[in-house]
């Protein structure tokens, strides 16, 4: 089944996921241990990250070593690039309207 990217880090568990990968790669086990839940809830989480390519793994030994797939995010980077002109200029027109309703308030 292909998953949405954005379905896959509206869950906060896989973003976190996504944080810790971001500094180092880590065995599920690893990545386990910083959750109250179990190797294998999170396991499920891993399995969602690597069907969007978010993250992809790295057999060493006998370990699996998972890490970030930087590709992926910067695809959601320039797709969410788009939103932050929009709303840089609303939060430039709020900053103008507050600012004429003060100058207004201190004539008064």
């Amino acid at each position: 089944m292909k998953r949405d990217v954005f379905q896959a880090i509206a869950d906060p568990t896989r973003r976190a996921i996504l944080l810790l990968l971001a500094t180092q790669a880590m065995t599920p086990n690893a990545l386990a241990d910083n959750f109250n839940s179990t190797r294998q809830a999170v396991s499920k989480h891993i399995k969602v990250l690597s069907q969007c390519e978010l993250v992809k793994q790295e057999k060493i030994g006998r370990e699996i070593y998972y890490q970030l797939a930087p590709s992926k995010l910067k695809e959601m980077y320039v797709w969410l690039e788009q939103f932050k002109t929009l709303w840089e200029n609303r939060f430039t027109q709020l900053d103008q309207l507050l600012t004429n309703l003060k100058s207004t308030q201190h004539e008064q």
